[in-house]
Formats: C-alpha cells, sequence, structure tokens
C-alpha cells in the first residue's frame, strides 16, 4: 500500500524524470518558475523505476530544473551504470552521483562573463572577484562549509578535463574564503550578497562571541573541522588539477585568518603561569533544552589544559557541543590538510608561510599521538573522541566527518595502523561505542543529533571504504541500498523501522555513497561489476 500510495501521486511529477533530456541538452531559465521544490520532489517515487527488485524511482530532476550539468559527470553516470551488475544499486548510484549538481548549485558565475556588481566589488577591495558558487546542503537553503566541500569532492577528479567543473569548484574555493574571511568561528552561510538571494533565517535564540551579520551568516557554531574543509576544498582542487588559480590574495587573506583562529583556539582555559582563568575568544550561548545545542558554563566549555598541541573545537562536525573541547577527529584533519596546504605553498615557492604551516601540522600531529591516544581494557591503545588534556577522555564516535572512523580516509594513517585497528574494533561494536545503533531492521553508528534510535547510513559507507574484506564491505552497502526505497540516500534511519528516516534530501550523505561506490570501482570492481572486472578509474 505503501509504495502503490506513492507511485500514484500525480502524474506530472512523474513527467519530470521520464522526460529528462539528453546530457548534452543546455537548461532553459525559463522553466524556472515551473520546477518543483526538490524537497517535496524527493519524498515521491518517479518513473521509470529501476529493473531490480527494489524497482527504485529515478529521481533526478528534469534538465530544465539542474542547478548545474555536465556532460562529464553524465558519461561517468553511463560508464558505471551500464558495467554494474545490481540495477538498484546502478539507479542509486544514478541518482546519487549527480544530486548535488542537480539540486545545491544554488547560485554560481564563472569568473569569465561581465558580471557587473562583482566586477564593481572586486575593483575596490577584491571581494567576490572571480568564479564564485555557493552550494547549498539540501533541504536547508544555506552552505556549511563541511558539507559544500564533501558534496563536491567526487567531481574533483573531473575538473582537469571538465572546465565547468574546474570553474565551479574554483568558485567554491573563492565564496568559502569570503565566508572565512568575514565570519571564521561560523559554520553554516547565507546567499553570497551579489547573489541578490533571500538569506533566511534559523530560528534560535542565540548569543555569540565574536558577533555576526545575520543576514551573511545562517548559524555560528565554531567546528574546527570547518576550517579544515576550507582548506581540503583547495588542496583536492590542486591534487587533480595542479593549478594554483585559487591562490588569490582573498585566499590568502582567509588562510591568515585561519592561523589567527588557531592561536586563538590554541589558548588553555587558564593562564599557564598565573593559573588566573583566560575567557576565550569565542563562547556560544543558546537558549534551547537540548544539551547538545550549547556550550556549558555561560557559553565557554568546559576547562581544557595548555601545552598539549591541539586546537579546541565548541562543536562537533554533527553541530553538538563537544563536551571537551579537544576533539580529535577534527584536530587529525586540521593536521592534514595544513600540511597539504603547506606543499602547496612550497611550490608556489612561499616558503616561510610553508614553514609555518608544516610545523603547526606537526604540533597538532604530536598532540594527537601524546594526549589523545589512551589505554582501553579490552581493545588497548585506542584514539579517543574527545579529550582535555587533564586526562579526561570520551570514548565514542559519531556518523558525522570528520570521525575516528574516517581517519585513513582524511589520510591522517593507514588503514592497517594498529592503534586505528584497535580503534575501529570498539567503534563497531555496541559494548564499545554508545553511539554504534542495532535494532530489526538497520545498524550503525548514529551520534547524538537525531537520538538514539537513527544511526547514519553515512557511517555504513565510510565502514566499507576502510574495509578490505568483501563481505564487510557489501554487508554495509547492501543495508544501505535497503535502506533506500525512494532512491536516495537519506541523513538517518530507525534501526527499528527502516522506512523512518530524516532528510529526504540530504546531499553530502548522496556524496558520499557516490564516492564509495566509485572506491569500490577502483579498489574492488569484482564486487560491483562482477567477476574479473577491471577498475573503473574518474579521471
Amino acid at each position: 500500500m505503501y509504495s502503490l500510495s506513492l507511485r500514484a501521486w500525480p502524474l506530472w511529477l512523474g513527467i519530470w524524470a521520464v522526460m529528462a533530456s539528453p546530457p548534452d541538452m543546455e537548461a532553459d531559465p525559463s522553466y524556472a518558475r515551473a520546477c518543483p521544490d526538490y524537497k517535496r520532489y524527493s519524498t515521491f517515487q518517479h518513473r521509470p523505476f529501476s529493473d531490480g527488485p527494489m524497482e527504485l524511482p529515478f529521481q533526478r530532476p528534469s534538465i530544465h530544473c539542474r542547478t548545474f550539468t555536465s556532460p562529464l559527470v553524465e558519461k561517468v553516470i553511463e560508464d558505471m551504470t551500464e558495467k554494474m551488475v545490481d540495477k538498484d544499486l546502478a539507479r542509486l548510484f544514478e541518482n546519487a552521483f549527480p544530486n548535488t549538481l542537480d539540486t545545491t548549485v544554488r547560485w554560481h558565475v564563472d569568473g569569465e562573463a561581465a558580471h557587473t556588481e562583482l566586477k564593481a566589488r572586486s575593483s575596490v577591495d577584491g571581494k567576490w572577484g572571480g568564479a564564485q558558487s555557493f552550494v547549498v546542503t539540501g533541504d536547508i537553503n544555506a552552505e556549511w562549509l563541511r558539507d559544500s566541500t564533501n558534496q563536491l569532492l567526487q567531481y574533483q577528479p573531473l575538473a582537469k578535463k571538465d572546465k565547468k567543473i574546474f570553474n565551479l569548484i574554483l568558485g567554491a574555493i573563492n565564496t568559502q574564503a569570503e565566508y572565512v574571511i568575514e565570519s571564521p568561528y561560523c559554520n553554516a552561510f547565507q546567499p553570497p550578497p551579489p547573489s541578490k538571494l533571500a538569506a533566511t533565517q534559523n530560528g534560535q535564540d542565540d548569543v555569540v562571541h565574536p558577533a555576526y551579520e545575520p543576514s551573511f551568516v545562517f548559524e555560528c557554531k565554531y567546528e574546527l573541522d570547518s576550517l579544515a574543509h576550507f582548506l581540503s576544498l583547495g588542496n583536492s582542487f590542486y591534487n587533480h588539477t595542479g593549478s594554483l588559480d585559487f591562490l588569490t590574495p582573498r585566499w590568502y587573506k582567509a588562510l591568515d585568518t585561519v592561523l589567527e583562529v588557531l592561536d586563538q583556539q590554541s589558548q588553555s582555559t587558564f593562564d599557564s603561569e598565573t593559573g588566573r582563568f583566560e575567557r576565550n575568544a569565542y563562547t556560544f550561548s543558546r537558549r534551547t533544552d537540548q544539551g547538545t545545542e550549547t556550550l556549558p558554563l555561560s557559553g565557554v566549555g568546559n576547562p581544557l589544559n595548555y601545552g598539549t598541541g591541539l586546537i579546541r573545537s565548541a562543536f562537533r562536525p554533527s553541530d553538538d557541543a563537544t563536551i571537551l573541547g579537544f576533539y580529535i577527529p577534527a584536530n587529525a584533519q586540521m593536521a592534514v590538510e595544513l600540511k597539504k596546504t603547506a606543499d602547496i605553498l612550497f611550490a608556489a615557492k612561499n616558503v616561510g608561510l610553508s614553514q609555518i604551516l608544516g610545523k603547526r601540522a606537526q604540533s597538532i600531529t604530536d598532540g594527537i599521538w601524546q594526549h589523545g591516544v589512551v589505554a582501553h581494557k579490552n581493545y588497548g591503545r585506542v584514539f579517543a573522541y574527545e579529550v582535555d588534556g587533564y586526562g579526561s577522555q570520551i570514548l565514542m564516535d559519531d556518523a558525522n566527518v570528520p570521525s575516528l572512523l574516517a581517519l585513513p580516509i582524511m589520510g591522517f594513517l593507514e588503514r592497517n595502523d594498529p592503534v586505528y585497528q584497535n580503534t575501529r574494533k570498539m567503534l563497531l561494536n555496541k559494548a564499545g561505542n554508545p553511539y554504534y545503533l542495532e535494532g530489526r531492521a538497520f545498524h550503525g553508528i548514529g551520534g547524538p543529533h537525531v537520538g538514539l534510535e537513527h544511526a547514519w547510513p553515512m557511517s555504513l559507507l565510510l565502514q566499507a571504504m576502510t574495509s578490505d574484506d568483501d563481505k564487510e564491505i557489501m554487508g554495509c552497502v547492501d543495508l544501505v541500498l535497503s535502506a533506500s526505497p525512494l532512491g536516495l540516500v537519506h541523513e538517518s534511519i530507525n534501526v527499528n523501522q527502516i522506512r523512518d528516516y530524516t532528510r529526504s534530501w540530504f546531499a553530502w550523505a548522496n556524496s558520499v555513497f557516490a564516492q564509495t561506490i566509485l572506491d569500490l570501482a577502483k579498489r574492488k570492481p569484482h564486487l560491483v561489476f562482477g567477476k574479473g572486472a577491471e577498475p573503473y578509474i574518474v579521471e
């Protein structure tokens, strides 16, 4: 009855998908007013259905309603889906791989055409100069630095050959630089002023220092990984294109701003000599009955020790407050991205700045191994999730990236590292990780953000990408597939009722699914293409 009622939804909604035009056809802007709201559109099934037993719907909007198109992206979809043995899995990839481009590029200028207002602004102070891209998270009309970086990750290998993708990602770097310069302690942002798109409010009652402009910032939770993701976006771009085009004066100013935040957030709660309380540069208080949505001690957070080499993060990538501010996964990501950025600056002959970043990266790395590795009575030496430098520790993991499970994906260490392997065993066991959730229908890592009954498909995808075991990998992939009857990957799934989910349209999760399938196509092609298949590499 459930599936029939979905398929009986008014015919025109299905026609949007059935009538999808060839990939080389350009979208017609005049159609925009007739395009359905994708947040609603994504909750219904659309024809044609896949040939597999799940009969998954085709969830891509009409070509006229897609927010960005690329023939090379369409070629990857065609190459992959033709070869994939499981046609339901192929349909999920077909929907997920382009989802960010299809639905979330709310504003983009390539920096080459004559955009009068942008030229006027950039001629004075460089603000909003060059290519610009505003990429929303999906069902919320705001850009998270973390989400947008991850949403674009699977397109990075295409940037060298596709000028449109090149400019889209270059624009995303430039836009993130403007956000970081203006409000480096914030995590989510309104549409850029030149876009003339309307801002939306998050409906919260927050008191934040430093103060921010609500028309520019959607939410101002300081998350260390947001700044690491800003660096990551440029690092990945350089890695795949070899281009230094993003090293503009505005990017350098953003980098200086990042380093200033790192200096401020490496300070302890108490002066190391006098013991006097030193108020942190960032405080956050929200009027709420949810403890995870605000910081304790009047917005300051719990005390942190000095001399650790670690950097404070007030919030986690789930947007939940940290308990102990030295959040290890974000520190690991920052160390990796600072080192990569240092290498790029060395290639750009900026040796002095390169050395500064390299030293900071090493200091953080040393701090992680000294303070972030603890002895567990059952699992041996493992990474803690959060520490405070006094000896206190939180042992758990959350589905959101950066996470402890994702440490090798981030490049902090190899998958076979013994401390990581111990940690991985702990995290994927209910007895070791309080947020490893199991039920009648689903299992995986969840987190405080959506409660104690919802696990995130994203955690299963990370589990697959950090495994060499074929059975474990396909167990994870098949479970995510079974939890995606609407043809898209959701934020979280009720572990006892697989059709109970949060967020029908969550572009980041779809990007991680696409990245997982592409990882398997390269690393273990027989799992997706069949026995004896050759690797497929996107480049």
